[in-house]
């Protein structure tokens, strides 16, 4: 804001004072800032922190500023009064621009620095540490980063994945005076280890955060797992499991959100219709049946995007990526969301959240449900149009992305909220915007 405001008292002729506080100044800058900010967020900018390339963030940079040029190009013909005089807007721009740059490159080399990283000591041979290690390695943003390992499997040296071999585990409390990490995170494989409860008695007295491996797993990756999962652990979980009080607040916020989404999108299932009705032979509307809140199979609506005989020879099959059976314009109402659009009426009529587990059909349930332990848990919420697995992990369609899926259901049974759904359903508008995530 602060370029935009020099910019106007560098090159207006008028008052600049007045132009600001009397004739929609301030307004004008504020528009032009909300569609940078838009911008940004849209490019991941505010997600990831790291500068990968210069050169990147360049483009980026150029790509908000002209979005914010292009946004005032159609305020001019919407209401005169709030679009800024051309010189000031390019001035203003050719001062935010390089600012900007300047900060992200500062912020990302300093900020961590400043704040400090949260290291993890990693300690037994539970697999979920090296899933840990491997989710930080490839999310440098979150600021986290492992001490090492300690492990009497492994010979003391040995490379694993995001640090070395430190010791044994009764040298822990050496270990922590050494390193000094911020956390302590003990997973012990099938409890076969030795758990050194004296020794992390002393340090968890002593002031040291100590942490299960699995709820560091929660809580650095966003989901929970299900390779150590036992069922007694479900059962006396106090947090398990959605809250009867909010799935009641769930249903009231689902129809104040589907009602008005509804009328906006009814231009835009016109048009689906039509383009799906006269590109291919076959119904507009595809109904299948899905299996929603306990089990109870319901009848899910979509534009139709394949052809009308898909699964004629071969009866149910997950769509696959490039799925020859898609239609050209199914392709493209699939990559930004609409043919999902019709959903919005089971919604109304409570078979259907906004946000919740993706529903599936019948057969595919009744096989990973033998294969899958915990699969039918799911279903203990209303399946949603969108879900923390779909902003969150690409489309799949083995049995290994069904279970990544599952374990992040799980996360969002367990802590289901209104902030959640808004952060899922505002990182789904982008997804559909860029056209991100869908087949």
């Amino acid at each position: 804001m602060g370029a935009y405001i020099l910019a106007a008292y560098s090159i207006l002729q008028v008052d600049p004072t007045a132009y600001l506080l009397y004739d929609n100044g301030l307004l004008s800058i504020f528009c032009v800032m909300v569609t940078i900010l838009v911008a940004l967020y849209l490019q991941d900018l505010y997600s990831d922190i790291h500068v990968k390339s210069s050169i990147l963030l360049i483009q980026q940079l150029c790509l908000a500023g002209g979005s914010a040029l292009l946004i005032q190009g159609m305020v001019s013909y919407v209401n005169r009064s709030l679009r800024m005089p051309l010189r000031m807007m390019l001035l203003g721009s050719a001062l935010m621009l390089p600012a900007v740059f300047l900060w992200r490159l500062f912020f990302a080399t300093f900020a961590l620095h400043v704040v400090g990283r949260d290291r993890l000591l990693l300690v037994g041979s539970s697999p979920l540490l090296s899933d840990i290690a491997r989710h930080v390695e490839l999310h440098p943003e979150k600021g986290i980063e492992v001490a090492g390992y300690l492990d009497d499997v492994r010979e003391v040296g040995s490379e694993l994945t995001g640090g070395k071999v430190l010791g044994r585990l009764e040298t822990l409390p050496e270990v922590v005076d050494a390193v000094n990490p911020s956390r302590i995170v003990v997973g012990m494989y099938e409890r076969r280890n030795r758990v050194p409860v004296a020794a992390l008695l002393d340090l968890r007295f002593a002031g040291h955060a100590i942490e299960e491996a699995s709820t560091c797993y929660e809580r650095v990756c966003g989901r929970v797992s299900v390779k150590e999962l036992r069922p007694s652990q479900l059962i006396y979980s106090g947090e398990m499991g959605p809250r009867r009080k909010t799935l009641r607040y769930q249903t009231i916020w689902n129809a104040v959100i589907a009602v008005p989404g509804l009328i906006v999108s009814v231009p835009l299932m016109l048009l689906t219709a039509l383009a799906v009705r006269f590109s291919s032979a076959g119904p507009v509307l595809y109904r299948q049946t899905r299996v929603g809140l306990n089990g109870k199979p319901f009848t899910l609506y979509k534009f139709r995007s394949m052809r009308a005989d898909a699964e004629a020879l071969t009866g149910a099959v997950w769509a696959a990526k490039d799925d020859p059976r898609v239609t050209a314009v199914g392709r493209v109402i699939r990559k930004i969301r609409f043919d999902e659009l019709p959903q919005l009426f089971n919604v109304l009529k409570g078979d259907m959240s906004i946000v919740g587990p993706r529903p599936e059909r019948p057969e595919f349930v009744k096989t990973l449900s033998m294969q899958i332990p915990y699969y039918r848990q799911r279903h203990c919420v209303r399946p949603g149009i969108s879900g923390w697995a779909q902003i969150n992990y690409k489309y799949g369609d083995t049995l290994e992305d069904t279970i990544t899926k599952l374990e992040y259901d799980l996360y969002y049974i367990k802590n289901v909220s209104f902030s959640m759904d808004m952060y899922i359903i505002f990182h789904t508008i982008k997804a559909m915007l860029l056209t991100r995530g869908a087949q």
